[in-house]
C-alpha cells in the first residue's frame, strides 16, 4: 500500500470530511516526507543546541549562532525562490534536505571542533536550512486549496509534531545512557539517515514544467506600496519572528538547567509535543478561517500569562507552566497566521507566479525579527542568572498582540471573475 493511500485512510474518513476539504495524493506525500524531516530534525536541532552548551557553556556562543543561521536564512530564500522559478519547487526542496544531511555528517565528522567552527556551522545550517523550507513552504501552497489549507496545515502540524513525539525521547534517552559526547554523536548519525530518507520519498512528487520563469523580486516593493494587506501580512511575520527568535533555542537551555538530565529534556519534549497535537488535531476539526482574529487573540494571551510566570523566578515550576501554554497557544497562531498568508498571496497579481517570491518576503521579514530578539537577548543577559531574560521574553510575547491589528479576514463573498494573468495588474488594498 502506497503512503498516500496509508495516510489517507487515517486521515480522510469518507464519511466526516467533505469533498472540498479531502488532501490530494501529493498533499500526503508531502505530510510522510515532512514526518521523516521532523524526525530526525527533532532529535538533532534541540541537541545540537544542548551539545553546543555542554562544550561552551555559554549563551553568548548559542545566541550567535542563531543569529548568523536566521541571518544568512533571508538570502538564501531568495536565491532559493530564483531556483525554484528556473527549475522547480521540487529541485529546491531536495537540494534542502540533501545539505541538511551533509550538514549532520559534517558534524559527526567534526565531533568537539564544531566550537571552532561555530561560525561556518551555523552558516552552512542556515543555507541548508533555508533551501529545503524556500521549497516546502511553495510546496504546501501548490498541494493544498483555499479550502482545505487551514486543515491540511493543522494536519501537517500533527504529523510534524508527533514525529516530535518520538524523536526528543529516544534521543534524550541514548544520551543519558552513552558517555561523555558519544550519544550526541550517535543521534546525529540517526538524524542524517532520517533525512535520506525523506529525499528519497520526496521523488514520489512530481516537478511541474511551467513557462512562468521570470524572477519578480523587483516588482516585491511595488506589490507592498499597492497591496496593503499584504504588506501588514509580511509586517505580522516580522513581529512573529522577534518573539520566535529566542523560543527557537531557549527552551532546551532553560529545561536542562533546571532539570540537569537530557534524558529528562527529551520527555518533557514528548509531553510538549503531545500537547501541540492535540492543539493540531482540534484546529483541524474546529479551525474557521473568518475568525483568526479570535484565534491570535487567544494565542497572544496565552503565551503572555505563561511569559510572565518567569518574572516570578525561574525555576522548574515557571519553566513548565510557561512551555506548557507555549506549547497549546504556538500552533494555533503559527498556523493561523500561515494560512492567513497563503490566502492573501492567492489575491496577489499574475494569479499564483509570485508564490515564490512571495515566499522569500515573508522569511525576510520573518527572520530579521528572529535575529534582532537574538541580539537583544544576548545584549541584555550575559547568562541564564541575568533578570533581563525573562523580560526579554516578555517583552517579546505582548508583542504578538500587535498581530490582532495586523490581520483582517475578508468575509466571504461572491468571487469576481479570475483576470487573465497576462501583465501585472495593481490595486490598492488599504483595508
Amino acid at each position: 500500500m502506497q503512503p498516500g493511500i496509508r495516510l489517507r485512510s487515517v486521515f480522510e474518513r469518507r464519511n466526516t470530511v467533505s469533498p472540498d476539504l479531502r488532501l490530494g495524493r501529493e498533499a500526503l506525500i508531502t505530510l510522510v516526507i515532512h514526518g521523516c524531516f521532523q524526525f530526525g530534525a527533532s532529535m538533532s536541532a534541540l541537541f545540537l543546541n544542548l551539545y553546543l552548551w555542554r562544550l561552551t557553556q555559554d549563551l553568548t556562543v548559542n545566541g550567535l549562532y542563531y543569529i548568523l543561521l536566521y541571518a544568512s536564512l533571508p538570502g538564501t530564500f531568495l536565491l532559493g525562490g530564483w531556483i525554484s522559478k528556473r527549475r522547480d519547487r521540487m529541485v529546491t526542496y531536495r537540494i534542502g534536505i540533501l545539505m541538511i544531511a551533509l550538514f549532520y555528517l559534517m558534524v559527526i565528522v567534526m565531533q568537539e571542533k564544531v566550537v571552532d567552527y561555530f561560525i561556518l556551522f551555523a552558516i552552512f545550517n542556515g543555507i541548508s536550512s533555508g533551501l529545503y523550507w524556500s521549497g516546502f513552504l511553495v510546496l504546501q501552497y501548490d498541494v493544498s486549496t483555499d479550502t482545505n489549507r487551514i486543515r491540511y496545515l493543522a494536519i501537517n502540524m500533527i504529523v510534524f509534531n508527533f514525529a516530535g513525539l518520538v524523536g526528543p525521547a529516544l534521543a534524550g534517552y541514548v544520551i543519558q545512557r552513552s558517555d561523555g559526547l558519544s550519544g550526541y554523536i550517535f543521534i546525529f548519525i540517526l538524524a542524517f539517515i532520517m533525512f535520506l530518507i525523506a529525499a528519497i520519498v520526496s521523488f514520489r512528487i512530481r516537478t511541474v514544467v511551467t513557462h512562468h520563469r521570470a524572477y519578480h523580486l523587483n516588482l516585491m516593493g511595488l506589490v507592498m506600496r499597492k497591496n496593503r494587506r499584504w504588506f501588514k501580512g509580511l509586517i505580522a511575520f516580522f513581529v512573529l519572528g522577534l518573539f520566535q527568535g529566542v523560543m527557537l533555542f531557549l527552551p532546551g537551555i532553560l529545561l536542562f538547567q533546571t532539570v540537569g538530565r537530557e534524558d529528562w529534556v527529551g520527555y518533557l519534549g514528548v509531553f510538549f509535543s503531545a500537547l501541540t497535537v492535540a492543539t493540531g488535531y482540534v484546529i483541524s476539526r474546529k479551525a474557521r478561517q473568518e475568525d483568526v482574529r479570535k484565534y491570535m487573540l487567544a494565542s497572544s494571551t496565552g503565551t503572555l500569562i505563561g511569559a510572565s510566570f518567569l518574572l516570578i523566578d525561574v525555576q522548574l515550576w515557571s519553566v513548565l507552566i510557561y512551555m506548557i501554554l507555549f506549547s497549546i497557544c504556538n500552533p494555533l497562531a503559527i498556523n493561523t497566521l500561515t494560512s492567513y498568508y497563503y490566502r492573501l498571496m492567492s489575491k496577489l497579481p499574475l494569479r499564483g507566479q509570485l508564490r515564490e517570491e512571495s515566499v522569500a518576503m515573508r522569511e525576510v521579514f520573518l527572520n530579521t525579527g528572529r535575529v534582532l530578539s537574538i541580539a537583544a537577548l544576548i545584549i541584555l543577559s550575559k547568562d541564564l542568572e541575568s533578570y533581563w531574560l525573562p523580560v526579554v521574553l516578555v517583552g517579546t510575547a505582548a508583542l504578538q498582540f500587535a498581530l490582532l491589528g495586523l490581520m483582517k479576514e475578508q468575509r466571504a463573498s461572491s468571487a469576481p471573475a479570475q483576470a487573465p494573468a497576462t501583465a501585472p495588474t495593481f490595486t490598492n488594498e488599504s483595508k
